[in-house]
């Protein structure tokens, strides 16, 4: 991109289009309009008319959308670019050190929701961000949330995301997710969770994950499956007679997470995400 002309928007864009889609980034279209209207502070379709005029942007606009170009070619996350990333009704700040939520996490939360009584208590172990206890907080003001994280560097951005929103019902603590909430032992309506659950010796296909997630927010031990060992322990501590467990898995994971569920689960089932895959899986306690 350095043999351009400095300003015009609309070279900018297709040189910019060209260079993610040579990096082998999926939708390197959108990424770039996105990038565009970031650096002009505007919405996608402003960003698209102002390239299909070939409006000259100011020149430290235009380094820096190279900048940034050049960053999402090397693979790091768009979201960490531009710093922030929407999750059903909310848009949460991220960065380094916390895990990106992604859309198929949406899905959980609508199992959620389903599952919630009036004015009932939910626990988001491993909150990350906090798009998990955030979205539900948003969307069902009558619960109590609470999401725990161990990690300080994604504690710090779940609580300036729940500060930013003005959740009242939310609260983001510091804790590990083994020993979470003891206070409320018993009382709890829904657990939740979207705990890492890579195995360790596998390489994550993307190399936005491989690269930039967290890798504390990424692998589970030998099966992937050693914190949802933790969650479903903490989960039957938590949780009142007849509230419901609901985690997110890897694909292939339905049924050894199935099998974690003792004698005192019932009704266990595994779900779709939006592509089809296997994600999701509920269980009542007791």
């Amino acid at each position: 991109m350095t043999d351009l002309p400095p300003r015009r928007s609309d070279e900018l864009l297709r040189a910019a289009i060209g260079h993610l889609q040579l990096a082998g980034v999926p939708q390197p279209r959108v990424d770039a309009e996105l990038l565009l209207a970031h650096v002009l502070g505007t919405s996608r379709g402003r960003a698209q008319a102002l390239a299909l005029v070939g409006r000259d942007l100011p020149l430290p606009v235009a380094a820096r959308y190279r900048e940034l170009v050049l960053r999402r070619g090397l693979r790091e996350p768009l979201q960490h670019l531009t710093g922030h990333a929407g999750f059903r009704r909310i848009e949460l700040a991220v960065g380094p050190g916390v895990f990106v939520p992604r859309p198929e996490t949406e899905v959980l939360v609508e199992h959620v929701l389903r599952a919630l009584p009036e004015g009932g208590r939910v626990v988001d172990l491993g909150t990350g961000s906090g798009a998990i206890a955030l979205s539900i907080a948003d969307e069902r003001p009558d619960a109590d949330v609470l999401g725990v994280e161990r990690s300080p560097e994604a504690f710090a951005w779940a609580d300036g995301n729940r500060a930013r929103l003005g959740v009242a019902n939310a609260r983001i603590v510091p804790g590990d997710l083994a020993d979470a909430a003891p206070e409320w032992d018993g009382s709890v309506d829904v657990v939740v969770s979207n705990p890492p659950y890579v195995p360790d010796g596998m390489v994550p296909r993307d190399p936005e994950v491989e690269r930039f997630d967290p890798p504390a927010a990424l692998y589970g031990g030998p099966d992937g499956l050693d914190p949802m060992r933790a969650v479903v322990a903490t989960a039957e501590r938590l949780l009142k007679p007849g509230g419901l467990l609901a985690v997110e898995h890897g694909e292939e994971q339905g049924e050894p997470t199935r099998a974690l569920l003792g004698d005192g689960w019932h009704d266990a089932a595994t779900h779709p995400d939006l592509t089809g895959r296997d994600r999701v899986t509920t269980a009542r306690f007791r």
